[in-house]
């Protein structure tokens, strides 16, 4: 099996348990037995824009040919992360799951969506 072949299959494999988890993670964790309350569902959304985020990554550089296209894949994978974390951490402010400083998850996510963003599009606007 080719290395690319096999980083794709693994991409999309993270990618399912990533929405999974991102979506319905009392769903996916009831197929190992496992029940969460809220907390832990928020948790486990968290760990899903993590998986999301790895899975953009190893599907961008899948087939990277130079150091550049390999750090696109990586930029475009934490900006991904950052935006749908971003979404969580907002989704968990308003939910009222935990004390005010789930606030700090909202601006470390904001940080990493607008960081990577400029990596991205700076990195993409330089390369073409």
């Amino acid at each position: 099996m080719k290395r690319s072949t096999y980083v794709l299959i693994a991409a999309i494999i993270i990618a399912v348990f990533g929405l999974g988890f991102l979506i319905s993670p009392n769903t996916v964790l009831s197929i190992y037995g496992s029940k969460l309350d809220t907390t832990g569902e928020f948790v486990a959304r968290y760990f899903g824009s993590a998986l999301i985020g790895l899975a953009v990554t190893w599907f961008m550089a899948r087939g990277a040919k130079t150091i550049e296209d390999t750090h696109k894949g990586g930029y475009l994978g934490g900006l991904v992360l950052g935006v749908t974390g971003l979404l969580v951490a907002i989704w968990d402010v308003f939910a009222g799951t935990h004390n005010s400083f789930v606030w700090a998850n909202v601006v470390i996510y904001a940080f990493f969506a607008i960081g990577f963003a400029y990596c991205y599009f700076k990195n993409t606007v330089i390369s073409e």
